[in-house]
C-alpha cells in the first residue's frame, strides 16, 4: 500500500512527535524537520505530498521557506498548510498570499487538522485529472491541460489556487459564485467562514493579469463572476 508522505516542520520536538504519532495512526508516512533550512532541503529531496510548516523557525522562518518552495519548479506544486501560534489576521493573509493552501493557529484540534489535510490532498489529486479544454476570457487564454495562463501571449505565473479560482470562474462565466461556494470547491471543505481567503486571491489575480474590476466582477455581499 502506498501512503501519502507528509513533511512535518516545527522547532518544538513535542509538537513534531504529537503530529507524527497522529498522522502515522491515520496511515500517513511522516518525515520531519526542525528548522527552515532542513525543511527546504527535505522538501526538495523527498518530494512530500504535503507540508505542515510552522512559521516561527530557526535559521529560516516558515514564510521564507514557503516563498522559496513556491519559486522552485521541483516543489512549487507541493501543498502547504501553515502552522503558527500567531492569530493576527495579517499573519493569516500573509500565509495565503505567498502560496500556502491553508492556515491553522496553535493550539489546534488534531481531528480538524487531519480533515484539512485530507481536503487539501483531495483537491491536489483532483487537479491531476487532465482536460484538453482551452478557456478564453477577453485576452486571457487558460490551458487547463498544461495549467498555463497567457495574457497577450505572455505566460503569467499563477499559484495553484489562483489558477483553480480563475478556471472555476471562467467555466461558470456569467454566473455569480458565492465566496463560500468558491471556498468549498477550491479548498475542498468549509473554510469556517474565512471568506477573506477568496478576496485575497481575487486581488492577486486582478493584479497579475492586469484586469479591470469589471472583468472579474465583485457582487457586493455575495461573491464574484466573470462576465
Amino acid at each position: 500500500m502506498s501512503y501519502k508522505k507528509i513533511l512535518v516542520v516545527d522547532d518544538e520536538e513535542h509538537i513534531v512527535e504529537l503530529l507524527k504519532y497522529n498522522l502515522e495512526n491515520n496511515s500517513y508516512n511522516v518525515i520531519t524537520a526542525f528548522d527552515g533550512e532542513e525543511a527546504y532541503n527535505k522538501a526538495i529531496e523527498e518530494s512530500p505530498d504535503l507540508i505542515l510548516l510552522d512559521i516561527m523557525l530557526p535559521l529560516l522562518d516558515g514564510v521564507e521557506v514557503c516563498k522559496k518552495l513556491k519559486k522552485n519548479k521541483t516543489s512549487e506544486n507541493i501543498p502547504i498548510i501553515m502552522l503558527t501560534a500567531k492569530s493576527e489576521e495579517t499573519d493569516k493573509v500573509l500565509g495565503l498570499e505567498i502560496g500556502a493552501d491553508d492556515y491553522m493557529t496553535k493550539p489546534f484540534n488534531i481531528r480538524e487538522l487531519i480533515a484539512r489535510i485530507k481536503a487539501v490532498l483531495r483537491r491536489t489529486n483532483n487537479s491531476t485529472e487532465s482536460s484538453k479544454d482551452i478557456l478564453k476570457v477577453d485576452n486571457i487564454i487558460i490551458d487547463i491541460e498544461s495549467y498555463e495562463v497567457k495574457v497577450d501571449n505572455e505566460i503569467i505565473d499563477l499559484t495553484f489556487k489562483e489558477f483553480e479560482l480563475l478556471k472555476l470562474l471562467s467555466e461558470n462565466r456569467g454566473k455569480v459564485l458565492s465566496r463560500n461556494f468558491l471556498l468549498d470547491k477550491i479548498w475542498g471543505y468549509d473554510f469556517y467562514g474565512e471568506t477573506r481567503t477568496v478576496d485575497v486571491h481575487i486581488r492577486h489575480l486582478r493584479k497579475k493579469l492586469n484586469l479591470k474590476e469589471d472583468v472579474i466582477e465583485t457582487i457586493r455581499g455575495v461573491g464574484y463572476k466573470i462576465k
